[in-house]
């Protein structure tokens, strides 16, 4: 068997980069190409841009949901609005400082790679066959690598609405929302997925008039029901219209208008409106098919639990492959495909083990099985549900909304999953995480201490309270 020592990888998101890393520190010679910037996508223009808008927006709801409880007031110096709080935000700053943070957070990266020893290209790159990547340069020309491997980690990008093609100024995708300096007076959100429920949630917060169009029967509608009920309340509570069961037909453009029309013919108006409907692979055109890798309907790289293709030596990770659009995944995958390639030990991928957030607000965080999973008779099963308001630290925080769920198996007691509605829900989970990847029992849970008084303090009464059940 030929020893693998060259390693060419298509696409510098956290699929292509952490391979990258691994495979330099087991002494391969490593090469990626990278059109945008290392990091990807993922950092330039989703999870790092938006998370960081978010971060503005999460500062405005907690102030705006809790001041009154908390006894804060802010005084402009006017007369008789002590009870009217002036608060607003300068969309140009946000953004600007979004972009920043993402260009730094891309730099940082990048420094990182290239000190492990990787060579990275700028520019774009195809296959020409199983051990074989041309590259066009982005300052001209182009290069050909030779390869005893090959990872494919070229990512996703916006699916677009026939009808509703963006304009970068009206019409939007969730790349192109960090161009806007003006925050926009009516915000039409169409699709309410992760991505569209994260940017209805946030420009809520920051003073837009928000409109979410959802095709579906509620928002989010691949996550936990009773979360998502939880979130839809509080959107609607705080403001936004929902449109449930209506799916978007065709968006334009009038003037400093813009005019949504539904299915069933309803017209809404706004002034901009984001399209979030959902991503497409980056695999067409770069000879895949060619090389001997097969490509599903939807256009994603079929791949194993350790990230190989249907062609000897060419792997592939992150959303390309539509396993899980998270960069964690992506990143996982990316570190399989490498200790696999270089015949390093190497657990298969656990999607089981897999924790994700929606970062609205409140976050709605999950891993392992989920109640959908437990209630179609995937996994036997039982859960328990506590509401976040009987938590003394989230009483003394002014948190209303919110709960933990806990699910284990009956007879054993071992957690298989769990979800957390809460703010920083996205740092809670690890607990829940942990317990689901080392097969721990609600008994280990429940006898480990928590700080008094704690939000996780609810995990481990979630905890006792499933014991107790078990004794019954």
């Amino acid at each position: 068997m030929t020893p693998v020592t060259r390693i060419v990888i298509v696409g510098g998101g956290p699929g292509g980069y952490e391979a990258a890393l691994v495979a330099a520190q087991l002494g391969a010679e490593v090469t990626v190409v990278e059109r945008e910037g290392v990091g990807g996508a993922a950092v330039l223009t989703d999870c790092v841009p938006s998370k960081t808008l978010i971060a503005t927006a999460e500062v405005m709801t907690n102030f705006a949901d809790s001041h009154h409880e908390l006894g804060i007031y802010v005084d402009d110096g006017t007369p008789g609005t002590l009870d009217r709080p002036i608060v607003g935000v300068d969309l140009g700053v946000v953004n600007r400082r979004v972009l920043q943070l993402a260009k730094a957070q891309s730099n940082d990266i990048a420094q990182g790679v290239t000190r492990a020893g990787v060579r990275v290209l700028r520019g774009t790159a195809r296959l020409d066959g199983p051990r074989r990547v041309v590259a066009d340069l982005a300052d001209g020309g182009e290069r050909t690598l030779e390869a005893d491997a090959i990872l494919i980690a070229t990512g996703a990008h916006p699916r677009e609405i026939p009808g509703a093609e963006p304009d970068g100024e009206r019409i939007l995708n969730w790349k192109q929302m960090y161009g806007l300096s003006e925050l926009p007076r009516e915000l039409i959100v169409v699709g309410s997925g992760v991505t569209g429920a994260e940017f209805a949630g946030a420009y809520q917060a920051l003073g837009s008039k928000v409109t979410l169009v959802s095709s579906r029967d509620r928002v989010l509608p691949g996550e936990d029901p009773d979360a998502a009920e939880v979130l839809e309340g509080v959107f609607r509570r705080r403001g936004m219209r929902v449109m449930s069961r209506s799916r978007a037909e065709s968006v334009k453009r009038d003037g400093d208008s813009v005019i949504v029309t539904l299915t069933d013919g309803q017209i809404v108006e706004g002034s901009h409106c984001l399209v979030a409907v959902g991503a497409i692979p980056n695999t067409a055109g770069i000879g895949l098919e060619e090389a001997g890798v097969f490509l599903k309907d939807t256009g994603h790289v079929r791949v194993d639990r350790v990230s190989r293709t249907t062609a000897n030596g060419v792997y592939s990770a992150g959303d390309c492959t539509g396993v899980f659009a998270l960069a964690s995944v992506a990143a996982m995958q990316g570190r399989i495909a490498m200790y696999h390639m270089l015949g390093d030990a190497v657990a298969p991928l656990n999607l089981k083990a897999v924790s994700s957030n929606v970062f609205t607000d409140p976050e709605i965080a999950t891993v392992g099985y989920t109640q959908a999973a437990i209630d179609a008779g995937e996994m036997d099963a039982r859960g328990v549900k506590l509401p976040l308001s009987r938590n003394p630290r989230a009483k003394m925080q002014g948190i209303h909304d919110g709960f933990v769920k806990l699910f284990c198996r009956p007879g054993t007691g071992i957690v298989v999953g769990g979800v957390i509605v809460a703010p920083r829900a996205s740092e809670l989970i690890h607990t829940v995480a942990l317990a689901v990847d080392l097969h721990l029992t609600v008994d280990q849970i429940a006898s480990a201490f928590t700080v008094y008084p704690s939000l996780s303090g609810s995990i481990a009464e979630a905890a006792r309270q499933l014991h107790r059940r078990e004794r019954s």
